[in-house]
Parts: structure tokens; C-alpha cells; sequence
């Protein structure tokens, strides 16, 4: 298991890490460079979307398809949530016929439902426990 953890490097502005040697910048809005966690919660949903996809597209598309998932989605501060996230999948499929084309919609469209743990877990909601470690 991979581990994940975020450390503090400045006022409002973190680095995540994981044991694999990725790294992300982290911050509020008004630190340049850096992704708000909003921003890296939506931009999860929009890659685990991507490589749910990934499977059903490239068997009928090939390896090289070129696809962008869109994310967005406005906070509401007085609750502190983001009510609706929408995506966006682009995809050409001007080289299938529509039916074909349909077909592979509802296919990605279930794959999507079936294993984009992002999505499934921001949709039914997940449990958050905070310990808390001093010195």
C-alpha cells in the first residue's frame, strides 16, 4: 500500500507526497503554483473517470485516442461544499458509425459507474476520522 502523506512548507502551502516519489503542490487560491484541495478533489474524479474509461475507449478507439475530462464545480461557502461536480468526457467518435457510437457511450458510461472509485465514494459519501498526534 501506498503511503500519502502532506507536509506543511510555508503559510497556506503544503507538498503531498507519496511513497512512490510523486509529489503535489498544495495551497489556498492566492499562493501561484499550487492546487487547492477542491481543485485536487475535482481533478481526482476527472482522472479516475479518464482511467475508467480508459479500457472500453482504447479497445475500440486504439491506444492513442485523445480524450479530456472537464471538471467543475462551484463551493458553497456558507456549507463548505461542493453541492454538484459536473463533468465533461471529449472524445472524437467521428470514426464510428452512431450506433456503434452509442453503443460504446453506454459501455463507457457503465464502466465509469462500475469502477471510478472517486466518483462512487464522493457519491456515497465516505466516513472521515481525525486523530490528532502530539509531542
Amino acid at each position: 500500500m501506498t503511503d500519502l502523506w502532506v507536509q506543511r512548507t510555508g503559510t497556506r502551502r503544503y507538498t503531498g507526497q507519496s511513497s512512490r516519489g510523486a509529489e503535489v503542490l498544495i495551497g489556498s487560491e492566492d499562493v501561484d503554483g499550487v492546487f487547492t484541495p477542491g481543485e485536487l478533489l475535482k481533478i481526482a474524479l476527472a482522472a479516475c473517470t479518464g482511467m475508467s474509461s480508459d479500457k472500453p475507449l482504447s479497445r475500440r478507439l486504439g491506444d492513442d485516442y485523445d480524450a479530456t475530462i472537464r471538471v467543475s464545480g462551484a463551493a458553497d461557502r456558507e456549507n463548505e461544499v461542493y453541492p454538484v461536480l459536473s463533468e465533461t468526457l471529449e472524445v472524437d467518435l467521428s470514426e464510428l458509425d452512431p450506433e456503434a457510437a452509442q453503443r460504446l457511450l453506454v459501455v463507457v458510461e457503465r464502466a465509469v459507474e462500475k469502477v471510478c472509485t472517486v466518483g462512487r465514494t464522493i457519491k456515497a459519501g465516505a466516513q472521515v476520522e481525525l486523530a490528532i498526534e502530539t509531542d
